[in-house]
């Protein structure tokens, strides 16, 4: 079975690393971690993911930035793109049935298996 790609674009880099390490493990995902948001463009173009795990608040350009980059791109704008902020709580994600301004969102901390719940809707949901 071909592995699904997933992109996680934050400028934390220990919590870039835990989500790589905790998405290969099962054995579905390859994953690729950039950690500046000014080549995160670049990165996805060539990396082309199925779905782009975004943090929100980052240096220099912020999550909206680059979804406005991505869904401007050709190659790219029918990636579904998931933000992941600490900057809501998970209450708020579940008050808005985990879409906010029609993005898919999730609270950080989350756990490993709604992250994957999350990440396996959106690519279902994006053919």
């Amino acid at each position: 079975m071909k592995k699904k790609k997933v992109l996680v674009i934050d400028d934390e880099r220990g919590f870039t690393k835990m989500v790589k390490l905790n998405l290969e493990a099962s054995g579905d995902y390859e994953v690729k971690i950039q950690n500046n948001s000014l080549d995160a463009l670049q990165t996805a173009i060539e990396f082309q993911p199925d779905v782009i795990l975004l943090d929100v608040i980052m240096p220099d350009l912020e999550g909206p930035d680059v979804v406005y980059q991505i869904k401007n791109n050709e190659v790219l704008k029918n990636t579904p793109v998931i933000f992941i902020t600490a900057n809501i709580t998970r209450e708020e994600v579940e008050a808005q049935e985990g879409y906010i301004g029609g993005h898919a969102f999730l609270a950080k901390p989350g756990s490993i298996d709604e992250l994957i719940a999350c990440i396996e809707k959106q690519i279902k949901s994006h053919p």
